[in-house]
């Protein structure tokens, strides 16, 4: 908070795994809404010239770039991720949280995600091949759209 009351909301990325074609989408949301987005990752990243996007480049290493984006995140935010124990973090800090394929993660879900996530480390650790996501379309693509939608017209309302 500053002097002017709270912060607006903003956009926070995991960019280091985040699709091109959701990157795309989110530079042209943050210009056409005039929000902040944020995209942080432990590379550089090129950006579109905007005073409303900016990236940061965070040193390389184990939940770096989500340790950043969990100690800014706040209520109100939307964080773009596909770690689950990041959106966990995330949203008990009061910050929505998504992932590239438009899934909301939340109160109700997280703990059951964080559960699915860490039996299947386990299977990987002991040696199943466990497979990895299906591939990213149109079908993606569209949800993520619809999720990034709603969080702006509710920010508007």
């Amino acid at each position: 908070m500053n002097d002017n009351g709270p912060r607006p909301a903003c956009i926070w990325v995991d960019a280091d795994a985040c699709p091109v074609p959701v990157r795309e989408m989110l530079f042209r949301a943050a210009m056409r809404a005039r929000v902040q987005l944020t995209l942080v990752a432990n590379q550089w990243l090129r950006t579109p010239p905007s005073p409303f996007i900016r990236a940061i480049q965070v040193q390389g290493g184990y939940d770096v770039a989500d340790d950043a984006i969990a100690e800014r995140a706040g209520a109100g935010d939307l964080v773009v991720t596909q770690d689950i124990p990041l959106a966990a973090r995330v949203l008990a800090n009061g910050a929505l949280a998504v992932n590239p394929r438009g899934e909301r993660f939340t109160a109700d879900n997280i703990a059951e995600r964080l559960s699915v996530r860490n039996f299947m480390e386990e299977l990987r650790g002991a040696g199943v091949q466990t497979g990895g996501p299906a591939a990213y379309g149109p079908r993606e693509r569209q949800a993520f759209a619809a999720q990034l939608d709603r969080w702006i017209a509710q920010r508007r309302s």
